[in-house]
């Protein structure tokens, strides 16, 4: 997954990855007009996690999208969260950076091997 940041509105494309190299780029979500992701994590389940902000308050946040694109939940922010990832020892721990604190909070997932 990649975030197409330089457009409005903003797009996360996906692509397959085959022998090293990545094939059939298209999008996977676009973002509502005041939108941005930023940082992108993948749980095991095939969910995508992405870091949100700089729209409107109540989008600042942690947006969770299944693997067609549906957003399946959404982990409210008082501040714009910039990056995300997983840790611990089971994976289970969601790191999140935004303006000004560093967030952690335990979810009922792991974060994918690798990322």
């Amino acid at each position: 997954y990649i975030v197409e940041a330089g457009v409005t509105p903003r797009v996360i494309r996906v692509f397959d990855v085959n022998d090293d190299k990545l094939a059939n780029g298209r999008a996977f979500l676009t973002a509502e007009a005041d939108g941005t992701p930023d940082g992108l994590r993948c749980d095991v389940d095939g969910n995508l996690w992405c870091g949100w902000g700089m729209g409107s308050a109540q989008l600042d946040g942690v947006k969770i999208f299944n693997s067609t694109g549906k957003p399946i939940g959404f982990i409210a922010l008082p501040e714009r969260c910039a990056n995300l990832c997983f840790g611990g020892v089971k994976r289970n721990r969601l790191f999140i950076a935004a303006s000004h604190s560093l967030y952690s909070l335990y979810v009922n997932t792991q974060g994918a091997p690798g990322g």
